[in-house]
């Protein structure tokens, strides 16, 4: 399936943009969709991870470098949410209201410090996910984006512990000694037309 054609990062981060502010102080509000991906209304982020989940937006961003390689995150220690495993590029949730591609974008460049400098669409996928570790659930409608990254990472070390870029093959290797988010295969699977396409058909 083809992917959309590319719309520069910056367009998405405009001030009319912005997302609206949490319905109350240190609650963070996901965007609740049916089974067609349509949204319903809102829940709070803990609650709708907690069995048996609800059904929310999501978005997943895979970067690559101009030699192809994929640029992977390992997600710090202090996340509440699969802390110390290793995961794609980006991933997380609009606030409501926002569009998938503006979030993917503004969260690549909050957790990164650097935007992506191409980013594409490449599908969506949908999911039911528990994670055994935590006992929470990843139930996602997850808008999937492709693109490159060309300038120098400046990772929050409140959300990435360490990053690493990483050939197809270096990636096997790296799946079979450390442990992955639950939805990395997933998404990984669900993108890889689009990836294709960026970084070559040795993905």
């Amino acid at each position: 399936m083809p992917m959309s054609p590319a719309v520069s990062p910056t367009e998405a981060l405009s001030p009319e943009l912005v997302p609206p502010s949490p319905a109350a102080p240190g609650e963070i509000l996901l965007e609740l969709v049916d089974d067609d991906g349509v949204t319903i209304g809102t829940g709070e982020k803990l609650w709708a991870h907690q069995q048996p989940g609800r059904l929310h937006r999501a978005f997943s961003v895979f970067l690559f470098d101009r030699q192809g390689r994929l640029l992977l995150q390992r997600r710090a220690l202090g996340k509440y949410h699969s802390p110390g495993v290793w995961s794609n590029t980006c991933c997380g949730h609009p606030y409501p209201g926002e569009q998938p591609f503006t979030a993917a974008a503004r969260r690549t460049a909050e957790e990164l410090g650097a935007a992506p400098a191409l980013l594409c669409e490449a599908g969506t996928v949908r999911y039911d996910l528990p994670d055994e570790a935590s006992g929470l659930i990843e139930r996602e409608w997850n808008h999937l984006f492709v693109g490159l990254v060309t300038a120098e990472l400046e990772p929050d070390p409140e959300e990435i512990e360490d990053t690493r870029f990483v050939t197809a093959a270096e990636l096997r290797e790296l799946r079979a000694e450390k442990a992955f988010s639950v939805w990395f295969e997933t998404v990984f699977e669900a993108a890889l037309p689009g990836i294709r396409e960026i970084a070559g058909h040795d993905w």
